[in-house]
């Protein structure tokens, strides 16, 4: 058999650069900002670097001639068509280049005419079209000639076919992924002209080398490739696997990217991935009025302490962020943010952190509403005055002297902390405190004659350690002396209350303990509509014979439920006292942030209780909320047990439960709220607090 001279298909090889030709530049919201800064390398891993030795895409020509009849003569035998199509250079990123088809035309002579050719549209009968290897003969896989077939559009048996046509359907063949060339032949034959097509398919896929990537998990990776073992390379599956490793980088913020991938002999694809590494971490304070550059008060090692982000680490936005967050709730910067620039030609980037400080502390004044006060809000109105410090030492210590002043409170307190220890790895904060305060004891003792109160005079000097034990949770130990006792109206030392309950545990004026600390919390989002959950024990060392020894535990917790616009939040505290303990410091049933329709105090005052509550909040306007609650709480019958039984001898129910509605209003001193309630006994009261429940 024959070729036909007249009616020639011809194509060079095509060979498969590192990537598909219609992979366009990735769209990654984490290297914009970086783009825009300028960075070289950040450059490089938008635009995906050129290759300067991609080889020629496609290059495909198709030339037709009509043949020579008895007696023409030159001028009959003229060139009907002469085409040929040929695919730029690869160049990741340019999808503009990769999809661009260059068609010279000719007609007899002439060269360079712009736009279609009448020719291009003329049409060659063809009687059959094959598929077969680079040698002419049978594919071996049955499946792959299947797959060619199937990607041919316009070239069918019986068919009259163009040269765009042609074109088109080799490029249709390689787009399938599973070959890396394809030559269209024409063969005369006595049926008429049979079109070939001459592939060679990709190579089987025999192995993976994976360069430059340190962070991708392996397991990733074998997982993408695993079901290509020993399968033919589809080259439009290897786009996707890429993309999908890309895609990981994306996900988790990593400055990280495919940046080469090629087949080598044997069946290896070899990839290459860029990831930029941080080289090195600078502070940079920022004036609070120019936003130049300044001279800070922290000491720089203060704040990159704070800093998950490493050197040699790869560099992520969403570690930055959170990194900036941290920074943030030291509670000394007023902004800050990460700038990230390239260290040289390295290919690691430089973070600079531009921050601007806070004034560092000053006077202050305040005041808030006491939860012991039961004859009417405004008697319990607390006044208060302050000092503080956020940065001493510029190390983020804390230093607070405060003073609050009411009709019956009295608060002086000094605190002192260090958020985290130096040389401690486990973030642990510590706080000293000395504390000399009076409250009123009415929640335990009230109803003195008269109406008539009590107060409780408390000393108290300790220590305090924290650390995070895991996320959202966090762990507090220490160690606290108490020196308290009761005092009347008068300020004169009382030992037994009017109904000659005791007031002390020792029958001394004073009790002496000595109180080591745990407590664990847990929070969720940290909103008032999170979950929590709070467990707290302290236990009585008795060092000295006159010491109390006792071992108190009490919890709380909470969920919140969102019911379209409306919150349903549901909460839930209990504790218990075991040992000799004093009685004013039994817990005390009732109230605004207890059982609301009573009075504070007034359901129960045990060794043991237990509250729950259910409300449920509802946007009404602005920052007016509406809300209706339940509450109910109990003693658990352990009010007798409580030294001179006070709650019995006021006539304490033991346990109540209530229910109401009323409003909430956002303030710069927090949620204010007024309710209205009213008790199992029909009572009803308002109730006015500042800040949520407890």
């Amino acid at each position: 058999m024959r070729r036909n001279d007249d009616v020639t298909f011809t194509s060079s090889a095509l060979k498969i650069p590192p990537f598909l030709h219609h992979q366009t530049k990735p769209s990654l919201p984490f290297f914009a900002q970086l783009a825009q800064t300028k960075l070289s390398f950040l450059h490089s891993l938008l635009t995906r670097a050129r290759f300067p030795n991609s080889p020629l895409l496609c290059s495909a020509s198709l030339s037709l001639t009509r043949p020579s009849s008895p007696g023409s003569g030159p001028k009959s035998l003229p060139v009907l068509c002469s085409a040929s199509l040929s695919l730029s250079n690869y160049q990741l990123g340019d999808s503009t280049q990769n999809d661009s088809v260059v068609a010279q035309q000719k007609s007899g002579g002439a060269s360079g005419v712009h736009g279609p050719s009448r020719y291009d549209e003329e049409r060659v009968l063809i009687s059959e079209v094959l598929v077969r290897n680079k040698d002419g003969e049978e594919l071996e896989r049955k499946d792959l000639e299947a797959e060619a077939l199937a990607a041919l559009k316009a070239c069918r048996a019986n068919s009259a076919l163009t040269v765009r046509e042609v074109q088109e359907d080799v490029h249709r063949v390689i787009s399938s992924g599973y070959f890396c060339s394809c030559m269209p032949v024409a063969v005369d034959t006595r049926d008429g002209i049979r079109l070939v097509f001459q592939v060679e398919p990709n190579q089987e896929f025999h192995g993976l080398v994976c360069e430059g990537a340190s962070v991708l998990p392996t397991k990733f990776l074998q997982d993408a490739f695993r079901g290509g073992y020993g399968k033919v390379v589809n080259i439009k599956h290897l786009d996707e696997v890429i993309s999908s490793i890309n895609g990981w980088y994306m996900e988790r913020g990593l400055f990280g990217m495919v940046s080469n991938a090629e087949i080598l002999s044997g069946g290896i694809i070899r990839l290459e991935v860029a990831e930029a590494e941080v080289n090195d971490i600078s502070i940079r304070f920022l004036d609070r009025k120019t936003g130049e550059p300044t001279k800070g008060k922290t000491k720089p090692e203060t704040i990159l302490r704070q800093l998950t982000t490493k050197k040699g680490q790869v560099y992520s936005m969403l570690q930055g962020k959170r990194d900036v967050d941290t920074v943030l709730t030291m509670g000394i910067m007023e902004d800050v943010s990460f700038i990230p620039q390239p260290a040289g030609d390295t290919g690691k980037v430089d973070l600079i952190m531009n921050v601007v400080e806070r004034p560092n502390g000053g006077f202050s004044a305040g005041g808030g509403i006491s939860s012991g006060i039961t004859s009417g809000p405004l008697s319990g109105l607390i006044g208060s005055f302050a000092y503080s410090h956020r940065n001493v030492f510029g190390r983020n210590q804390k230093l607070n002297i405060s003073l609050e002043r009411g009709q019956i409170d009295s608060i002086f307190r000094i605190n002192y902390t260090d958020p985290w220890i130096e040389g401690d790895d486990k973030r642990t904060s510590r706080t000293v405190m000395v504390q000399n305060s009076r409250t009123p004891g009415n929640l335990v003792h009230g109803n003195q004659p008269g109406n008539d109160s009590l107060t409780i005079g408390r000393v108290i000097a300790g220590i305090e350690f924290s650390r995070p034990l895991r996320p959202k949770w966090s762990g507090t130990v220490g160690l606290i002396f108490q020196h308290a006792g009761a005092r009347g109206v008068n300020g004169n030392p009382m030992i037994k209350d009017h109904y000659s309950s005791p007031l002390t545990a020792s029958g001394k004026f004073h009790d002496d303990m000595l109180l080591a600390k745990f407590e664990s919390v847990y929070t969720g989002s940290g909103d008032h509509g999170s979950s929590m959950f709070v467990f707290n024990m302290e236990q009585g060392l008795p060092l000295w014979p006159e010491w109390l020894f006792f071992n108190r535990v009490n919890t709380r917790a909470r969920k919140g439920i969102e019911i379209g616009p409306a919150l349903c939040l549901l909460s839930l505290s209990g504790g218990h006292v075991m040992g000799n303990f004093s009685p004013h410091e039994a817990f005390a049933i009732g109230g605004t942030n207890s059982v609301r329709g009573y009075e504070e105090g007034a359901v129960g005052s045990g060794r043991s209780y237990a509250v729950g509550s259910g409300e449920i909040s509802f946007p009404v306007l602005g920052p007016v909320e509406g809300v209706v609650f339940a509450d109910y709480g109990t003693d658990l019958g352990s009010g007798p047990t409580v030294p001179g039984d006070p709650a019995g001898a006021r006539l304490k129910p033991g346990s109540g439960y209530g229910y109401g509605f009323g409003i909430r209003v956002d303030s710069p001193l927090g949620p204010l709220r007024l309710e209205y309630a009213f008790n199992d006994s029909h009572t009803k009261r308002f109730h006015f607090g500042v800040g949520h429940r407890n």
